[in-house]
């Protein structure tokens, strides 16, 4: 692969791991199931504060959290779409790497899943897990034992 190419494939790598390296740095709310990006000092989530509900991606960076502290069940648990996404994460450091590295390809293992099965897979995905989200918040079982 050409230069770029590979500069492209590092950056890849490195943005991803310093996602994962973020969420291991931050400190997951095991309590509220949520809300761990305020520690970045960003703002809660104004959709669950006004309408009780939380949003489609409420729980994604207390997920990624508990995947880069490597509790799999937690993460899954608090919102499985912030699972996916940490495991893409993980899997763009590994793709990243080996491209940046080898010089080699990996597009022939992506070339394996049609585009638009990807895309149906991540949308339902993320409906059912806004789904799970919304009923163990309304339920008060939003939250991971400590």
């Amino acid at each position: 692969m050409r230069v770029w190419a590979r500069l492209v494939a590092l950056s890849i790598a490195i943005g991803s791991l310093a996602v994962l390296l973020i969420g291991m740095w931050l400190e997951p709310n095991g309590q509220q199931g949520m809300s761990t990006h305020t520690q970045l000092g960003l703002q809660r989530c104004q959709f669950e504060a006004r309408t009780g509900i939380p949003c489609p991606s409420c729980g994604f960076t207390t997920s990624v959290s508990y995947f880069a502290h490597g509790n799999v069940a937690a993460s899954v648990y608090i919102q499985p779409m912030g699972f996916v996404i940490a495991v893409l994460l993980a899997a763009g450091v590994w793709a990243g790497s080996y491209i940046a590295f080898t010089g080699r390809p990996v597009h022939r293992l992506v070339a394996m899943m049609p585009g638009r099965l990807w895309l149906i897979v991540m949308l339902v995905i993320l409906i059912g897990a806004w789904a799970w989200k919304i009923a163990i918040h309304l339920t008060g079982h939003d939250h991971w034992p400590m």
